[in-house]
């Protein structure tokens, strides 16, 4: 691999001038913040642990400057982006300042949500400066529509990293903490200071670790199984799971039923449930359903007529 010149990635002169010539005012309304600094940018990759042969996916990339950090350690990186105008820009922005790496390029202009296929080999990674308003729902969606990525580091807000990364019975565990669990090992892997970006959030923001699970999760539920329990118990995250879970279940009494089979207390919260005994409440739901059903079909069935 030709080793990039060392004046490369963006500084913050080369951003500020990017952006006036695009024109471009970073917008709240798309959670813009753009990294001015070449340290931060090479120590996400190397916090990523991001290999020669890895295929990176990224969101967001704005005006480059984490993909240009990518491709200098990457075999290939395809960016995900929504914005019409940095979409358009990006491709040339890699061509102008690593040429010999932009032939391992690919955009993609689209909102990330959307997006169920991408050019080229499968990612292995997923790296990103994912835009605060949308850090979750996206990071989920890609987990999901792309199994091959094995390793994920995204820098999102600090309060949302932490809450990615609790463990069952902190405070701020919740939904994005059992639903990242359910693809994999997540950690904090560090902070990031706020002078790093143009223009400086009013907020810290922290890097997530995940790392996929090497088997899924053994259940006989489905996903979407799991995290209807997930949503429904954290939507009165204040109630027992007996109270919270009685409108997923049909009753306070089927979600007792569902609750006992699974080994978990009635009495107990959300907070204090692991993405297993999530599944296994779901099992045993899924399991009581089944033999409600049964039993329904065999009291229609005609009776054999009398001899």
């Amino acid at each position: 691999m030709t080793s990039p010149t060392p004046d490369a990635l963006l500084g913050p002169a080369d951003v500020r001038e990017l952006a006036a010539a695009l024109g471009v005012r970073p917008t709240k309304q798309r959670g813009q913040n753009f990294v001015i600094d070449a340290n931060t940018v090479r120590r996400i990759v190397r916090t990523a642990e991001v290999r020669p042969d890895d295929v990176v996916v990224e969101v967001g990339p704005g005006l480059g400057s984490l993909t240009l950090a990518l491709l200098e350690a990457a075999d290939r990186v395809t960016a995900v982006e929504i914005d019409d105008v940095l979409a358009a820009a990006l491709p040339a922005t890699v061509a102008a300042r690593m040429p010999e790496r932009a032939g391992r390029f690919a955009l993609v202009h689209s909102d990330a949500m959307r997006v169920t296929e991408l050019p080229g080999p499968a990612p292995t990674a997923l790296v990103a400066n994912l835009p605060y308003n949308v850090a979750v729902p996206v990071l989920l969606h890609m987990l999901e529509t792309f199994p091959s990525i094995e390793r994920t580091l995204v820098m999102v807000q600090a309060e949302v990293a932490d809450r990615l990364a609790a463990p069952p019975g902190s405070k701020v565990y919740g939904v994005p903490s059992v639903k990242a669990n359910w693809y994999a090992e997540v950690k904090r892997a560090g902070a990031i200071g706020r002078r790093v970006f143009w223009p400086a959030p009013n907020v810290d923001s922290g890097l997530v670790s995940l790392v996929r699970r090497s088997e899924p999760l053994k259940t006989t539920a489905t996903r979407r199984e799991v995290f209807a329990v997930v949503d429904a118990a954290f939507a009165q995250r204040r109630k027992t799971l007996r109270a919270a879970l009685a409108g997923w279940a049909g009753s306070a009494a089927a979600a007792e039923t569902a609750l006992v089979a699974a080994g978990v207390s009635p009495q107990a919260r959300g907070e204090s449930l692991t993405v297993e005994e999530f599944a296994r409440i779901a099992e045993h739901q899924q399991h009581q359903q089944s033999e409600q059903s049964e039993q329904h079909k065999q009291s229609e069935e005609p009776e054999e007529p009398v001899a």
